[in-house]
């Protein structure tokens, strides 16, 4: 779910993702893939220009940006800061 902010505001949309995988509270406060796949969309059928930045987790109290942008290929670009919560490794045997 995706929803536009004023003009001359510093992001583009507003952005939204709900699935019941995740439990309380069924909602994912900032996905890079699903901004990529929202910006395919959205700029192939022009409701948006790149670059951009959308804003996701809001609703959550825990907003972040998202950095849309588009190469001279066509190949979308997703960007921003991140914060590792988990690390490890995978042991293969």
């Amino acid at each position: 779910m995706a929803g536009p902010y004023p003009d001359g505001s510093p992001e583009a949309l507003e952005v939204r993702a709900f699935t019941p995988q995740i439990g309380p509270p069924g909602e994912d406060p900032v996905t890079g893939s699903l901004n990529a796949s929202l910006a395919q969309w959205l700029l192939a059928t022009g409701r948006i220009t790149a670059p951009y930045v959308a804003s996701q987790g809001a609703a959550l109290g825990r907003r972040g940006r998202v950095h849309i942008s588009r190469d001279d290929d066509g190949q979308v670009w997703v960007g921003g800061g991140t914060v590792t919560c988990i690390s490890g490794a995978v042991e293969l045997g």
